[in-house]
Formats: structure tokens, sequence, C-alpha cells
């Protein structure tokens, strides 16, 4: 318990740097977002006016420091294009992407651990050759090609799930889930590949070890080797992977819900992006970048917990 609050003490200085990176970066995009908003026929009476309104007359301190007393009491402003608080957006918004993410990370797994499995314990046979060609196919073809060729196949010529969007209710329960189908595998393809390549790794390297001889002169059935004493040891390095690509997973939810028309917060950037709605773009990145920080540190949790040397 008391490495786990020192942990979590450890990653306070990281939420700082998330949220400063966050502002400083949105404010050092070019444009204008009230110019944009009000277009070039607006008077500057009118463009001082809504600039006081949302505080971007003030010198850039001092938008910091508001920034951060909004953060800490839950009040990330409102949405200059969709006039709405961008707390409400983004709650709306985040059960989709969860969904996403969590689902091609489960697919991934479901795929990657048989198949590393698998290839493995059939060390330089023709199925771990074939495994190893499909994983290299699945690392060369990224999200932004496997979508639309997922729509054009499944969708269009077989008919079989929808092509894009989702059912918009504000929460999981909401979402109609054929359509959750297609955008999980573009996203869930990728991981699978380097999960896979990844578990192979590690359990040669475990089956490969004196303790496994010595589990297998004992007369251990083969699966009992495999499964009870090599592949315990080998989640640990895998852990720490799965927690590393879930960030990439989130990077990629961007491209993946804009292809897929899918209601998420990356598909919410890019919306927020393109109106140069700052206080929406702020919200959304800090939502990403805290899921981010708050996976690693359950991914140390759990790490902690499998690998009984870390306690």
């Amino acid at each position: 318990m008391k490495q786990i609050l020192i942990r979590l003490a450890l990653t306070l200085p990281v939420v700082w740097l998330v949220v400063s990176l966050v502002f400083l970066l949105i404010h050092l995009v070019p444009g204008d977002p009230i110019l944009q908003m009000l277009g070039d026929g607006a008077t500057p009476a009118d463009l001082g006016l809504l600039r006081h309104q949302y505080g971007l007359d003030e010198p850039l301190l001092t938008q910091y420091v508001h920034y951060w007393n909004g953060v800490v009491h839950g009040n990330l402003g409102s949405s200059i294009r969709l006039h709405e608080t961008v707390a409400h957006l983004i709650a709306a918004r985040y059960p989709f992407t969860l969904a996403l993410t969590l689902t091609a990370l489960v697919l991934g797994l479901a795929l990657a651990l048989p198949a590393g499995i698998f290839a493995a314990v059939h060390r330089g046979r023709w199925i771990d050759q074939t495994l190893s060609v499909v994983s290299l196919f699945g690392l060369s073809v990224p999200g932004l090609v496997l979508g639309p060729v997922l729509i054009l196949f499944f969708s269009i010529r077989l008919g079989w799930l929808p092509v894009s969007g989702a059912s918009y209710g504000g929460g999981v329960g909401r979402i109609n889930w054929p359509y959750l189908v297609l955008p999980s595998v573009a996203m869930g393809a990728s991981l699978a590949a380097i999960l896979t390549r990844m578990v192979r790794t590690a359990m040669l390297e475990e089956l490969g070890q004196d303790y496994i001889r010595t589990a297998r002169a004992k007369g251990l059935s083969e699966a009992g080797v495999v499964w009870r004493h090599a592949l315990p040891n080998a989640l640990v390095p895998i852990i720490t992977v799965v927690g590393l690509q879930f960030g990439a997973l989130l990077a990629g939810a961007i491209v993946t819900e804009t292809i897929f028309s899918w209601p998420g917060l990356g598909r919410l950037v890019v919306t927020a992006i393109s109106n140069r709605d700052y206080a929406l773009v702020q919200g959304c990145l800090l939502s990403i970048g805290l899921t981010y920080v708050l996976v690693n540190l359950l991914t140390d949790v759990v790490y902690r917990w499998v690998n009984p040397r870390m306690r």
C-alpha cells in the first residue's frame, strides 16, 4: 500500500505537466477562435467584447491561473462554438471512446495471447512462420488504411455490419454494439500484431529457463508447464507493453473515430481543432492525457501484483 501511495504521489508532477502542456500548446496554435466564430465582417467592438467574455484578452499567465482554478474545481469552461460546458460535452462523448478503446484492447489480447503462446510452443514450424507473417502484415497496415477496407468489404460488399455512426445516448449502455465491431477491429488489429510478437518472445525466454526443464523432468504435462509455469512469468513484460499500448490506442482513436463517424472524444477533438475552440480542445486533450496517466498507474499496480519480486 505504501508503494502505491508513493507511486500516486509521483504521478502528481506528471498531471501538472500534462495540464500545463495542454494549455500552452493550444495557445501557441495560430489563429483567432473569436475571429473565426464571428467571421471577417465582425467589428472590433464585437471581437473585444467576446474576447473579454471568454477571458482571452487577459495575459497568458492570468489565463493559466484561471485555467488551473477551473481544473481543480471541475470547471473546464464553455465551448465557443457549441455553447455548452466542456465538462458536459466530454461526459457525453467519453464513454464512447472508452468503450471503443477497451473493446480494441480486449480484442487484441484475445487474439495475441493464444497466437503468441502457440507460436512459441511450435517454434520454427510452419504455424510459427505463418503467425509471424500475419503479425508482420498487421503491423504494416495502419488503421487509416484498414478502416476503409473493412467498410468496403464487410459493410458495402457483404452488408453484414453498419458503415459508421453509433447510437448516441451519452453512455456505454446506450451504444448500438454492432456499430462497434469494425472500429474496434481496425484499432485492435495492430495491437494484436504487436502483442503476438511480444508474447512469443516472452514465452520463448521463459520456456528456455531452468525451472521449466525441472518441471518437465518431474513429469508435468506440457499444458501444465506452459499455462501454469511459463505464462504467469511471461505476463510481466506483457503487462508493461499493454499499458504503453493503451496510450497508442487513445491516439489512434482520433483517426478511427473520424473514419467511422464514432461520437467519441477523438472526433470531438478534430472538430474543436478545426473551429479553434480552445476550451474544448484543452478539455478533450486533458481527459485523454489523464486517462493515460491513470492507466499507467494501474499498470504499475497490476505489475506489482503479478510480479512478487516488485513487492
